[in-house]
């Protein structure tokens, strides 16, 4: 019977078939010759892999299903309390006990949706979720973009809708793994399903990080404009709704442009949706935004440290939400000892007199590590939110001189070259003076830069290529984007220091040549570990060969005799070791002071600005007519490293090249004709030429009988030389040598040297 079924669909044609070959209507398998009926082939069965595939299918999707049914009836929805309030985040200092701060005081006050305006409401989904009224929770087009760019190493995509980033918060954990996203995406849907999407906006509103310690839409208001969330404007709504973006980088000063143009970003979406009309859109003007107020736990340098992890962790990739609310242990690289030291050493070397509008920034880092252990942002973080270590305004004078001196000698400029150091000087049409109008005749390139000779060193610079000084600079670690640093734009007086970096940049340029030229990115974050305990991010260093180690340590050699011969020779108090560059404008606005030992590089500077920010002379500051780079930022650099170094052993630097520190060739005589003398040589003997001198030196008709006793020459002491246990400073004052040098007493302030300035 079955045999039957299976051959039916073809039973017409073989019958056919058989009778055309055997000629017969019968068909016999034996008999007479006939030729044998042949049997039609058997048909394949049917695939029923399609089928099972089904059925499989099927099964999966069932049990996929019954599996999801079973998560999402576990997946509780967090009350807005719950998202909100969690663990504090905890950053400690360098050893990892000891807490420097927290992160995260939350302000959040609960409000009714219907107690903020509307157009607020419509201004927060313009800037956050347009379509949130139409979808059911998800985004299938953003979370396929996501799931793309995090398989592919593109740009770390978050949630894109208001419900997804509700539910993103109430889980708080950096961990990007599927585990958490499918968490997410299950409370996302619970909620649409459960919860009025009035209620979800709600509970979004009252939750959301907004910065300045603002969670929710009430704590924002207040914070940013100073009013309850229901008077807010248009033009407020939309500057908050803006702020939701990047916190940090938006709600401060310097994101202000950023924060314009994406609340005109917001606006615009507005309109695009008829939320708002064309005569709305176009008088709308950016609102006045109320100056942060600090909280008391954030007093004195505390809240600059605390602010300068924030923004690493944010660069890191870290949530804003989870840096506040996330109970994250953050291990930083500050020092508490340096810290301190930092903070003593500024409040007694610095100035106390006439300090109104005065700024002092340091920072010290680690070199070959980049490490940061110390900065000073200003005296109090509640006062003043501008962290003048990192703060990049003051022009950085003739500590910019360095960088020359290694553009030259990459060229094979030697320290023992000549150079003109008279003022005033014209250089290609450039005219320049030294500090003080002082001209110092032909000078070594050391003594130049010892004394800091403006004149010599533009003729240096001429010489290299003014592009090959800022190619330097830019190797050592001075950012590209440093104010006043305009690579297309360059002229001679880049070398005397026209650029305004930050203090931590100078200090880690200069700790590039302390690493015997290796560069390092400096970075304050060492550890994040996670609410659970868990690591979640380890800092190595970010290193890169800048210089050769040649290079580097001739301009490590130059440096240090800066300090033990030249203008930084405040630094010898230090008793260690050590190399370093003043600078000072000419008009009197900046003072830096930039040094390192093998171990520490610190940058100091003092400048003043009037009430609107405006740079002003220094002039009355501590009881100076002119703050210079040896005066108050000489004395603060070597009080704080003195307190940083303490218990550390003392350090050498690496030698030179050999050729490096050979000594000149000194004549030991000259005649009346006005032979030149190297400078750097002490002065020789004059020999007047006479007619009848014999070798002596004595005339012919004094010289000695036979047998005469000849007296033994004298010497008399030069009046105008100092003692020999004693060295001269560059002003012409007396102190004692480097060998003899009093432990650290540091002073109210050291005594004024001859110093650079810039025209």
């Amino acid at each position: 019977m079955a045999d039957n079924r299976r051959r039916s669909p073809s039973r017409a044609s073989g019958s056919r078939s058989s009778s055309s070959r055997s000629g017969t209507g019968s068909g016999g398998r034996s008999g007479g010759g006939s030729a044998p009926k042949r049997r039609p082939p058997a048909r394949q069965p049917k695939r029923h892999w399609l089928r099972w595939l089904i059925v499989i299918v099927l099964l999966l999707a069932g049990i996929g299903a019954a599996i999801f049914a079973l998560l999402l009836s576990r997946t509780t929805v967090p009350s807005p309390n719950e998202v909100v309030t969690r663990q504090a985040t905890v950053v400690y200092w360098a050893d990892g006990t000891r807490e420097i701060g927290r992160l995260g005081d939350s302000t959040r006050r609960s409000v009714a949706l219907a107690d903020v305006p509307l157009e607020v409401q419509q201004a927060i989904l313009a800037a956050e979720d347009r379509d949130f009224y139409d979808h059911g929770g998800i985004s299938p087009v953003g979370i396929a973009r996501s799931i793309w760019n995090n398989v592919t190493g593109g740009a770390t995509q978050g949630a894109s809708t208001i419900t997804q980033q509700y539910a993103k918060n109430a889980f708080l954990t950096q961990e990007r793994s599927w585990e958490r996203k499918i968490s997410e995406a299950l409370l996302a849907i619970k909620l649409e399903t459960l919860v009025s999407k009035d209620e979800i906006l709600e509970n979004y509103l009252n939750t959301i990080y907004f910065g300045r310690g603002a969670d929710g839409i009430e704590a924002a208001s207040i914070a940013y404009f100073g009013v309850p969330s229901r008077d807010l404007t248009l033009e407020q709504g939309a500057a908050l709704a803006a702020i939701i973006k990047s916190p940090s980088d938006m709600a401060e000063q310097d994101g202000l442009e950023r924060l314009r143009g994406r609340w005109a970003y917001v606006l615009d979406g507005m309109l695009e949706k008829g939320w708002i009309t064309e005569g709305q859109r176009k008088r709308a003007t950016f609102p006045e935004i109320a100056p942060a107020k600090a909280k008391d736990r954030l007093g004195g340098q505390t809240g600059f440290l605390l602010t300068m992890v924030e923004r690493e962790l944010i660069a890191l990739g870290f949530d804003e939400t989870e840096i506040q609310r996330g109970g994250l242990k953050i291990t930083s690289t500050f020092d508490r000892k340096a810290q301190r030291g930092a903070q003593t050493a500024v409040r007694k070397a610095g100035p106390q007199s006439g300090t109104e509008g005065l700024r002092i920034g340091l920072a010290s880092v680690r070199p070959a590590t980049g490490e940061v252990v110390a900065i000073y942002g200003g005296k109090n973080f509640i006062d003043d939110q501008i962290n003048n270590a990192t703060r990049a305004f003051a022009q950085a004078g003739s500590t910019f001189k360095p960088f020359a001196l290694t553009a030259a000698t990459e060229q094979g400029v030697a320290l023992n070259s000549l150079w003109d150091g008279d003022s005033p000087a014209t250089v290609n049409g450039y005219t320049f003076t030294n500090y003080g109008d002082k001209s110092y005749g032909m000078v070594t390139l050391l003594q130049a830069t010892e004394d800091s000779i403006n004149s010599a060193y533009v003729q240096l610079e001429s010489e290299v290529g003014v592009d090959q000084v800022a190619d330097a600079a830019v190797r050592a670690g001075v950012p590209l984007d440093t104010p006043g640093m305009n690579l297309d734009e360059l002229d001679l007086t880049f070398v005397l220091g026209t650029a305004s970096p930050s203090a931590l940049d100078m200090a880690n340029a200069y700790a590039t040549f302390a690493a015997e030229g290796t560069r390092a990115t400096p970075y304050v974050v060492s550890k994040v570990i996670g609410g659970n305990g868990g690591l979640l991010y380890e800092a190595t260093p970010t290193t890169h060969s800048a210089f050769e180690p040649d290079v580097a340590n001739t301009v490590s050699f130059a440096l240090n005799k800066v300090v033990t011969n030249g203008t930084a020779y405040a630094a010898l108090q230090l008793g260690r070791p050590a190399a370093a560059k003043t600078g000072t404008t000419d008009d009197n606005k900046t003072a830096w002071f930039v040094g390192y030992t093998l171990q520490l590089s610190t940058a100091v500077f003092l400048a003043k600005e009037d009430k609107d920010g405006i740079p002003v002379s220094m002039a009355g500051t501590g009881g100076l007519q002119t703050v210079t780079g040896g005066s108050f930022p000489a004395a603060i650099w070597t009080a704080y490293m003195s307190r940083a170094l303490e218990g550390q052993p003392e350090m050498d630097f690496p030698a030179p090249p050999d050729g490096v520190d050979v000594p000149i060739d000194c004549p030991a005589s000259i005649s009346f004709e006005g032979e030149e003398v190297p400078a750097g040589c002490p002065t020789p003997e004059v020999i007047p030429e006479f007619e009848n001198v014999e070798p002596t030196g004595l005339p012919t008709d004094e010289f000695p009988a036979e047998g005469d006793i000849v007296p033994e020459a004298t010497t008399t002491p030069d009046p105008f030389q100092p003692e020999p246990s004693l060295s001269q400073s560059p002003d012409g004052s007396v102190f004692p040598p480097p060998s003899d040098a009093p432990a650290p007493d540091i002073p109210e302030f050291a005594p004024e040297p001859t110093q650079e300035a810039i025209p």
